[in-house]
This record gives C-alpha cells, structure tokens and sequence, in this order.
C-alpha cells in the first residue's frame, strides 16, 4: 500500500480506539438520540393533526410532555416513593419465609417417600441456606445484590447529570433533527452520503416505532398489573404497578424482575396468595408478548428472542446497567445498519470472480 493508505488505516485504528475509550459518552449520546426520537414523533403528530409549524408543534408538545410529568410526579411519585420502601423492607422476611417453606416441603416429601425418619434428605437440606438467626444476613445480602442489579451504586449526583444531559441533548436535536443529521452526514465519504442519509432515516423511524410501541406496551403491562394485584388483595398496589410498566422496558430480564416485589409481599401474607401472582404475571406477559405487542409493533423491525437475549448480554457486558436498558433500541440499530449497509450495500452485488477458460 502507499503512504497515504497506510497513514487513513492508522487514522482509522486511532479513531477507533478513540471511540472505544469514549463509550460512555457515547452511549449517552445514543440515549439522547432515542429520546428525541420519541419527541420528533409526537412533534409530528401534533404539527400534523394541528397544521401547525414545526417551532410552535415542538413548544406544545413539550408543554404537554411536561405538564403529563408534573401530573404524574404529583398523583404517582409520592405513594411510588413510600411503597417501594416498603417492598424492599419486605425482601428479607419474604426470602426467610420462602427459605422456611422449602424446608418444611423437604421434610414433608421425606417422610412421606421415605418414612418417619426423614434423613434421607438431609444432605439437601443442609445445602439450602437456613431461615433462623440469618435473617438480618440474608437481608443484606439481597439489598446489596438489588442495588447492583438496578445499578443504583454509583454517585446519585453523577447519575443525575447524566440525566440533565441526556434530556439537553434530546432536546436540541429535536428542535432541529435535519440539522444535526446532516451534521453527523458530513463524516460520511461524499460517494454515500446519499446513501447514508437513506440509512439514517430509516433507523429514526425504527426507534420511533420502537418507542411509540413500548410505551403503549408498558401502560397495558402497568395498568393490568393494578387491576390484577388488586383484585387479588395485595398491598402496595401502585408500586409493582409502576415497577412493571417501567421494568417491561428491558426484555426478559426486567419482567422477571417486576414479580420479584408482589410475590414477596403477597407471600408474607399467604403461600397461595404468592402462587396466584405469579399465575397472574405470567397471564400478563403471555398477553403482552402475543397480542398487545404483534398489534402495536408490526411495523418495527422482527428481532428473534435470541438475538434480543444475546444484544441484552454483550451490550450490558460492554456498557454496564445503561446498555441493558439501551439493549433493543441498539439492536434495532444495529440490525437497520446490518441489513442495508452490509447485506444490501456490500454483500448482495458481490460477485464472484470470474473463473478462467479450461484448457482444451
């Protein structure tokens, strides 16, 4: 290669490596991106249902989005803020319960199979952890290991910065979305731009679907949680309701999460009571996964389970808590660039080369 070549290859390993060290702010970036994706969606709602101009369609719909949040933060947060302590003030004796019943089950099962004497499984039970003196233990441990599955360690004060500067940026590309594309265009080769901007046009309108689809999502989730939770008597009715709108989120793991809180608290009043909310947030989910989601979302891109599992894996390995959440929207991005980029772009006019005559 010529000297010029070698010099853009080494620019591109550094710029690389410069991305990679600065993944973080990146990834914020990102979040930023999707968040001013959902607010350009329903800043064309209403410019298109108003027949207003873009600036005056941005300040109502940002006049609506905060007066929803003052609502919300005024009818939701306080009572959310009370329960949720009190749910996490009941992890420990639900855990110690929970621990109790199983060897109470163990030593049923073991006289009945085996007798009076019920030794026989007494090797399993001493592999289980005890439910006596432990319980101040047993509780630590499980606050310590909530806090670091909800990533909920770090400087609060960090945490909310991230926040201000998330919403800072999704605020100005929302003002002026097409100026800031072209912007990010011009790192582009002038041979593709064109392409390019094709390119990011359809991942903006895969996040929109993304977002416009779990909202409705997380509202039927949250709202069926509150009606079954209250139907079967269990305490703290609006904080595993807005736990499970929020948590419905993150495939997979945040809906397994969510029934983490009603079982224990429905557990420390009656076994059945606990089986029965379990019962009800598989009912849920099922629903959720099999019709309210195929009907909100059959525009937005099919990704395999799979695949979602496997995003959520790396991008939490690579990230942390923030690429957990993030996992499906930089799926759905990644899956847009694969598609186009990769497969359309390079991989289909690819042609073999050209074998040469066979000799006579």
């Amino acid at each position: 290669m010529t000297l010029g070549k070698w010099l853009g290859l080494l620019a591109g390993v550094a710029a690389l490596a410069l991305l990679w060290s600065l993944r973080q702010p990146v990834l914020l970036i990102f979040a930023g991106v999707v968040l001013a994706m959902a607010l350009c969606t329903l800043v064309g709602a209403v410019g298109k249902r108003l027949g207003c101009s873009r600036p005056l369609a941005v300040l109502l719909s940002l006049l609506g989005v905060l007066l929803i949040v003052l609502v919300a933060g005024i009818t939701l947060i306080p009572p959310f803020v009370h329960q949720f302590g009190e749910l996490i003030g009941k992890l420990p004796a639900a855990a110690t319960k929970l621990v109790k019943l199983v060897h109470e089950g163990l030593e049923g099962s073991s006289r009945m199979v085996y007798g009076n004497s019920g030794e026989e499984l007494d090797w399993l039970k001493s592999a289980l952890p005890r439910y006596g003196d432990r319980q101040e233990a047993l509780g630590e441990s499980l606050s310590a290991a909530l806090i670091r599955l909800l990533g909920l360690a770090g400087n609060i004060g960090n945490g909310l910065l991230q926040c201000l500067f998330v919403l800072a940026v999704a605020l100005m590309i929302t003002t002026q979305p097409h100026a800031y594309r072209e912007v990010a265009l011009q790192l582009v080769p002038s041979f593709y731009r064109q392409r390019a901007r094709t390119v990011l046009l359809q991942c903006g309108e895969a996040l929109s679907a993304w977002m416009v689809g779990v909202l409705i999502s997380s509202l039927c989730v949250g709202t069926m949680a509150a009606i079954g939770l209250s139907l079967l008597g269990v305490k703290q009715v609006a904080a595993n309701a807005v736990l499970a709108g929020l948590l419905n989120v993150i495939p997979n793991i945040g809906p397994t999460l969510s029934t983490l809180f009603p079982i224990s608290a429905a557990l420390l009043e009656a076994p059945w009571k606990a089986v029965l909310v379990l019962i009800l947030y598989i009912i849920i989910q099922n629903f959720e996964s099999y019709l309210i989601t195929p009907s909100v979302m059959h525009h937005q891109l099919k990704l395999l389970p799979g695949l979602t599992l496997s995003a959520q894996l790396l991008f939490t390995l690579t990230f942390g808590p923030l690429g957990l959440v993030l996992a499906l929207p930089l799926a759905v991005c990644v899956q847009v660039i694969l598609r186009e980029v990769l497969i359309r772009d390079i991989l289909d006019p690819w042609t073999p080369p050209r074998r040469p005559p066979a000799l006579p």
